[in-house]
């Protein structure tokens, strides 16, 4: 059995957002909740957040799973250190349903 893929290697394989200058997650009201810049340090999560809502539509709790297994060791870390992710909390609160699914609109970049 091969070793699971890091984080980086999985970003590495997920589409290209060089096209989108954000990634904003709206709860059902249509309210933005959350918005991912595609700069450093959350270009990742809007990476993630984006090929989540292509295959999925939305951030479901399916979706919420496999973001989880695209951040990779930060999923672990995330779980131990509550707050420290929190981009990874709101996949985990997603998952365990104590957040409702989020729609995703992307902000096209300049």
């Amino acid at each position: 059995m091969s070793p699971a893929l890091t984080f980086a290697e999985q970003l590495a394989r997920l589409p290209s957002i060089a096209h989108i200058a954000a990634v904003e997650l709206l709860d059902a009201a249509g309210t933005v909740v959350s918005t991912l810049p595609n700069r450093p340090g959350t270009a990742g999560s809007a990476a993630v957040y984006h090929a989540l809502a292509a295959r999925h539509g939305a951030i479901t709790p399916e979706a919420a799973r496999e973001g989880l297994a695209l951040y990779a060791e930060h999923t672990a870390d995330a779980r131990a250190f509550p707050g420290k992710h929190p981009n990874i909390d709101r996949l985990i609160d997603i998952e365990a349903g104590r957040i409702a699914p989020l729609t995703v609109r992307l902000q096209p970049g300049a």
